[in-house]
């Protein structure tokens, strides 16, 4: 099969989550009547993942516009090897997983697998995430950290003792700004707070605390051989122009006004342009790619091939904002 790489849409994936509400309705996701939606993955190439994650079994998204319509992400990597991921080295699937989340309620104390921990146990793997804060209730936090000065011990008495949230750094949930999250950090999003996330594509998670619910299981022993015992990284203020960096991907927020145009990446690589408020288009002046027309809640993927001619473009009037998150 002979097809030139073009920007992908996929189908959401929605996941119910005993934490989650109907806000994802808001960014366009037609949620299942009668069910709390906690997560909609946008981007997705799992082959595998946990029952104590997504549930289990294979998680990859689907095509939904162009030539490889009803096709997988996977399909496309296998595809398009080297233009897919430009002046990235490719791997053996999508480098990236990319939902929004809505937390209705406050998501389990939780801790990724920590770099020492993965290279002992095959089947644990790195979580490196961030959390792009979309919106807040009044009051609301995400815990991100331990405190100054908590031991190993403590932490676990506290555990024990149902005292655990105490020991971890809350932070005020403020619209606009990104919390990265290298795996073996302890933490929790809080209630009311919805997040576009960029992570590394692992589900591993050992609970820690899970806030008097019943029927999941917790990973104590598993928990406290990961915890990086001392605060996360600071948030970055994405709306005063800062970028998040990580070893795995880079983080921007982009608004385009009337008159305005933005490359997907001008460094040729692979970026998800997730599309926060308004609306537009994504074009290629040189005809590279049949343009596509954005509004809020839509997640493409733009190859890196293609990502310096990519352009976000508003309407005449409005505004145009957008995630982007691109292949490190």
């Amino acid at each position: 099969m002979t097809v030139s790489p073009y920007p992908l849409c996929f189908r959401p994936i929605l996941m119910p989550k005993v934490w989650g509400g109907r806000r994802l309705a808001s960014f366009g996701k037609v949620l299942p009547q009668g069910q709390a939606i906690g997560e909609s993955w946008e981007v997705a190439d799992m082959p595998t993942t946990s029952t104590g994650g997504a549930g289990g079994g294979a998680q990859r998204s689907v095509v939904v516009n162009g030539p490889l319509a009803g096709r997988t992400l996977a399909d496309a990597m296998i595809l398009w090897p080297g233009p897919m991921l430009g002046t990235a080295r490719p791997p053996s699937q999508f480098p990236l997983l990319v939902k929004f989340l809505d937390a209705a309620e406050n998501l389990s104390v939780q801790v990724h697998p920590s770099p020492g921990y993965a290279r002992t146990h095959a089947d644990a793997h790195l979580k490196t995430e961030c959390w792009y804060i979309l919106d807040a209730a009044p009051g609301s936090v995400i815990y991100k950290g331990v405190k100054p000065g908590v031991t190993r011990e403590a932490f676990a008495g506290a555990i024990a003792s149902g005292g655990v949230v105490d020991l971890l750094i809350a932070e005020p949930a403020v619209p606009g700004e990104c919390h990265n999250l290298p795996s073996g950090t302890c933490h929790a999003l809080g209630a009311g707070v919805l997040v576009a996330e960029v992570q590394t594509p692992s589900d591993t998670t050992f609970r820690v605390f899970d806030w008097g619910r019943t029927g999941r299981e917790l990973h104590v022993a598993q928990s406290l051989e990961c915890i990086h015992w001392g605060p996360a990284p600071p948030a970055v203020k994405m709306m005063a122009g800062e970028v998040l960096k990580t070893e795995f991907f880079e983080v921007r927020h982009a608004s385009v006004g009337p008159g305005a145009e933005r490359a997907a990446d001008p460094q040729g690589r692979c970026t998800i342009v997730m599309v926060l408020a308004g609306s537009g288009s994504l074009y290629a002046e040189q005809g590279l790619f049949a343009p596509l027309t954005l509004r809020t809640g839509d997640t493409i993927l733009v190859p890196g091939t293609l990502a310096p001619d990519a352009t976000l473009a508003p309407p005449d009037s409005g505004r145009l904002e957008c995630l982007l998150a691109s292949v490190v």
